[in-house]
């Protein structure tokens, strides 16, 4: 009988509650599914999402940013990262702008999600501003983490109706269920190499551009 292949190992990085946290561990528990959650790890130790990881096994670490400088804090998670065996990186709520040097470290092996169709809404209150703007569709963007932020190449998109009469929150939670489809594939295909960043960001701008 063949040997499995060797899933490659991930942190997962969380500020909340980890809805997108635990889309991608449920995806990782499917035989098939080339990465395993190593590490969830968050800034904040209160965080709802470390209490799904413990109960379903998962090594956790907090460290609260609070009194402490950006660098520092952000050394003390990459220590926690490699200590943990992680190959790869993958932001899931995690409501920290980390540092040139942190990302640096990472480059290529750390991914985030985005709740909206970049390089539209960089930023917050993305829904808000698709609907303020008319926009046809919101959605979500998985992409590349560089030290600009919400900036990196993207790997996929996923468009989501705006219906009218929609709210922010009614768009958010279709937003949601794109998210926690579209992550865990993404994450999927970078690390078995079959992704090639830039190709799906350019197929839909020309699809906007030409609405």
């Amino acid at each position: 009988m063949a040997e499995a292949p060797v899933r490659q190992k991930v942190a997962v990085l969380i500020s909340g509650s980890g809805t997108n946290m635990a889309a991608l561990l449920y995806a990782s528990r499917a035989s098939d599914c080339p990465y395993e959650i190593v590490l969830v790890a968050s800034n904040d130790p209160e965080a709802r999402g470390l209490r799904l990881a413990e109960a379903e096994g998962v090594a956790t670490f907090a460290l609260s940013h609070k009194g402490m400088k950006r660098a520092e804090h952000d050394a003390a998670m990459d220590a926690a990262i490699r200590a943990s065996g992680a190959g790869w990186v993958a932001l899931a709520g995690y409501m920290r702008i980390l540092t040139a040097q942190f990302v640096g470290k990472w480059e290529g092996r750390m991914v985030n999600i985005h709740p909206s169709l970049l390089p539209r809404y960089t930023g917050l209150h993305t829904h808000e501003r698709a609907i303020e703007a008319g926009d046809s569709h919101g959605g979500v963007t998985v992409h590349l983490v560089t030290a600009e932020l919400d900036d990196g190449p993207i790997l996929d998109q996923i468009p989501v109706a705006i219906i009218p009469g929609d709210t922010a929150d009614s768009l958010a939670a279709r937003v949601l269920i794109a998210e926690h489809q579209l992550y865990s594939r993404c994450l999927a295909r970078l690390v078995t190499g079959e992704t090639q960043p830039g190709d799906q960001h350019r197929r839909l701008l020309k699809a906007q551009t030409s609405e």
